[in-house]
């Protein structure tokens, strides 16, 4: 603790960032401002819809109304510093902020893998077992659901941002990426982090492969189920309610798992800073914009919202 006192009074990192100043840079800086903006209106629209109306107030929506609240702050945890950073022409970063943005990624990455898994199950007793659906996933249920999930992540957020800022850092400062990303940070670590580089690895094996392999299995339920209905409708109903969950989930294991479990020698800067706005900031923008037109529910609360406004402003 001593150390990690000492450290942040002295130390500031350097972000080399991923756009330089070149004319396709500011085009692609302004993309990334334009998704980022999506993201933030998106999500912040589904959560309040969500607790605004009524018939959205179920399992799922509560799920769904957590995943944007874990989206909404994964991207304001690291685009608005690159934003700052860009614009100003400065790439420092203190002490203290690199470790919130640890902290807040790794919390928020871990959360929301466990809650996508999750999720994949309350699917699965929707659609298999629809008449025990109100027992099997009542309040109680929902909500440990949810606890656990932000739980989990806090926890593993506050241990591994306690450990990679203990560790004594080197004057070479350079951090090649746009944030504070642990892997990148170790680099610079002045001792051998191998055996917790090691533990990572494995927490990380642990919080994408245990929620994937979930989501694997309760869909191949999901489908055998389908495949028996009867009802030509319900059985296209329930596809286009979980295709949706599924193409979600694609982008988000697809992405943290190309970074966090391959092998370190296969590992290049570039790649991840590319893959990390992947599923930093364009997975954030695509979930709320997935849930919400693919669902009559979502569609509708909206339309009944815009119905007040108008209602309101005419009088």
């Amino acid at each position: 603790m001593v150390r990690w006192l000492n450290q942040s009074s002295t130390y500031d990192f350097i972000l080399l960032g991923i756009f330089s100043h070149n004319p396709t840079d500011h085009l692609l800086f302004s993309v990334v401002m334009l998704v980022f903006t999506v993201a933030l209106c998106g999500n912040g629209l589904l959560i309040f819809l969500i607790y605004t109306d009524p018939r959205l107030h179920t399992p799922m929506y509560l799920f769904l109304s957590q995943l944007s609240l874990m989206d909404l702050m994964l991207v304001c945890t690291n685009v608005p510093k690159m934003a700052i950073n860009f614009l100003s022409g400065r790439k420092s970063i203190s002490f203290v902020g690199c470790s919130i943005q640890i902290g807040l990624f790794v919390c928020l990455v871990g959360s929301e893998g466990l809650l996508l898994g999750l999720m994949a199950y309350d699917r699965y007793v929707a659609i298999s077992h629809p008449l025990h659906y109100p027992v099997l996933m009542n309040q109680k249920v929902c909500l440990q659901i949810v606890g656990s999930s932000w739980a989990f992540g806090i926890v593993d957020g506050l241990v591994q941002m306690l450990v990679v800022m203990s560790f004594p850092y080197c004057n070479l400062r350079e951090v090649d990426h746009f944030f504070c990303e642990m892997l990148s940070l170790l680099k610079l670590a002045c001792v051998d982090t191998s055996l917790f580089e090691k533990v990572v690895f494995v927490c990380c094996v642990f919080m994408l492969l245990f929620p994937f392999s979930i989501i694997v299995a309760s869909y191949a339920r999901i489908l055998g189920a389908v495949l028996r209905m009867h009802s030509t409708q319900s059985r296209k109903k329930a596809m286009a309610t979980c295709s949706s969950h599924l193409t979600a989930v694609s982008f988000f294991y697809g992405a943290a798992m190309f970074i966090y479990l391959r092998p370190r020698r296969y590992r290049t800067p570039s790649q991840d800073k590319v893959v990390s706005i992947f599923y930093t900031v364009l997975t954030p923008m695509l979930n709320p914009l997935i849930y919400s037109l693919r669902n009559r529910d979502v569609i509708g609360a909206l339309q009944k919202g815009l119905d007040r406004c108008r209602v309101g402003s005419q009088h």
